[in-house]
């Protein structure tokens, strides 16, 4: 049910933050929008916060008129999280992007929740670290750690969830907490981080993360391999992680994707099934890895390695992959995508694509297929023509098809993009009725007038 935002509430916060409040249509439509296939009324007007007393007083001013508050990064997120289905304000933390500290000495860096993940590289690259979790898009690391994004180096480095330290949240009633410390681990009471970590927005606006960090690798290699067919890719995949190579990057590229790639890219990718890889460690390491690699895929019809070593070859084949969800749409003017982002054990990855790949092919709707593959995530885009309710209801069908046969395989709806609007059904499914209630008391408990990005993951 869409609130109405008291026009009393806008004058304060105009009042409060002048022309860092805006209410022009533009400026709302911009915030009320993301790479979902919603269609939802803007926002009632955008908070540009610079600081987390400007998130606080925001909160404040948002709870006591009972009155919706999204919080709002880079706005490239993928379930329609950031969606005004309530009504309310956005508060942008775009302009919260300092890299505050860092501590070389320990491996962490502290930041505001609006810097982004390329951003924190460029900081700290001189200090010979980095950041590995990479979602693909240059997404703020406060909407990273809201939907506890992973990516591409998941495999090796995990997820937000293993990379948070510590928090800074202002709660629904506008109070500042801090959570964690810099200590690597601890016993002390709940563990609220983790709790923030994957929440969403609905427990409260992230301000300030601590992150841990790595030392860069002293030699990284980067290869690909095309495949007879999307089976022989996975099967290498499977036996690599089976047999414990520490590969730090294994992405899998369907045909599709790769012409897609190779037209908007300007790359001429053999268009067959490929995998994406890339090896971290000592010069000896890397070469012994990449070795067993070789052999591997030798065996399941891999052919055609190309080698990257330096940074600008590297580069360019890991800007072809992130491109990939781009290329695709241009691939179909006017085009809308609905993304399915299932995740299952290793052991069954090869079962629940197969299965997927039959159904996507035999609805006639075109498609691409990207995925994380070493941890066994994966995801598939329809391209649908938004005018045409058969292919929605039909790319709908298919995505409910894959969660139920992720389900039954031991996996999960969704492994790194969040559930958001879309998938709020599917948690449902995955979790249970029991389980989703003890979710929704917590928010209950923690957000008592559901202010904090209502109507999402699940119902009030």
């Amino acid at each position: 049910m869409q609130r109405v935002t008291p026009e009393s509430l806008v004058d304060a916060l105009k009042s409060h933050f002048g022309d860092r409040c805006s209410t022009a249509l533009a400026v709302r439509e911009q915030h009320g929008k993301d790479e979902s296939i919603f269609d939802v009324p803007p926002p009632s007007a955008v908070v540009f916060a610079e600081s987390t007393k400007d998130v606080a007083a925001a909160v404040q001013m948002a709870a006591k008129h009972q009155t919706p508050v999204i919080p709002f990064g880079t706005g490239s997120s993928l379930e329609g999280h950031l969606l005004a289905v309530q009504g309310g304000i956005s508060i942008d933390v775009s302009r919260m992007n300092k890299v505050l500290s860092i501590n070389a000495e320990d491996l962490t860096v502290t930041v505001q929740a609006g810097v982004t993940r390329k951003a924190v590289n460029e900081a700290i690259k001189n200090e010979g670290l980095f950041f590995p979790i990479d979602p693909g898009a240059d997404a703020s690391i406060g909407g990273m750690v809201a939907t506890r994004a992973s990516g591409t180096n998941a495999v090796r480095y995990g997820t937000m969830r293993e990379n948070v330290l510590a928090l800074e949240v202002v709660t629904a009633s506008g109070e500042i907490i801090r959570t964690g410390t810099r200590a690597k681990k601890s016993s002390a009471g709940y563990d609220l981080t983790r709790l923030m970590v994957g929440s969403e927005g609905t427990l409260g606006v992230v301000t300030e993360i601590t992150l841990k960090l790595y030392p860069l690798p002293e030699a990284i290699s980067a290869a690909v391999c095309s495949f007879p067919s999307i089976e022989a890719a996975v099967r290498t995949t499977i036996q690599i992680i089976q047999i414990g190579i520490p590969i730090a990057r294994v992405e899998l590229i369907d045909a599709n994707s790769i012409r897609a790639v190779n037209a908007y890219s300007k790359l001429d990718l053999n268009p067959s099934p490929m995998l994406l890889m890339e090896f971290h460690g000592s010069p000896a390491s890397v070469k012994e890895q990449a070795e067993l690699v070789q052999d591997i895929a030798t065996e399941f019809g891999g052919t055609a390695f190309d080698w990257a070593s330096t940074p600008e070859a590297r580069t360019k084949l890991w800007t072809a992959r992130h491109n990939a969800y781009f290329a695709a749409v241009q691939s179909r003017p006017g085009c809308r995508v609905i993304t399915t982002d299932t995740c299952v054990p290793i052991s069954r990855l090869a079962d629940c694509l197969l299965e997927t790949i039959y159904e996507a092919d035999a609805s006639g709707i075109p498609y691409f297929l990207v995925g994380h593959v070493g941890d066994g995530n994966f995801h598939v885009g329809y391209l649908i023509d938004p005018a045409s309710k058969l292919e929605h209801d039909t790319a709908e069908a298919l995505n409910h098809q894959l969660v139920k046969r992720a389900l039954a395989m031991d996996g999960t709806c969704t492994g790194e993009h969040g559930v958001g609007l879309h998938k709020m059904g599917f948690l449902v499914e995955e979790a249970g009725t029991g389980a989703v209630q003890m979710m929704r008391n917590i928010k209950h408990a923690l957000d008592p007038d559901n202010i904090m990005n209502p109507g999402k993951i699940f119902t009030w």
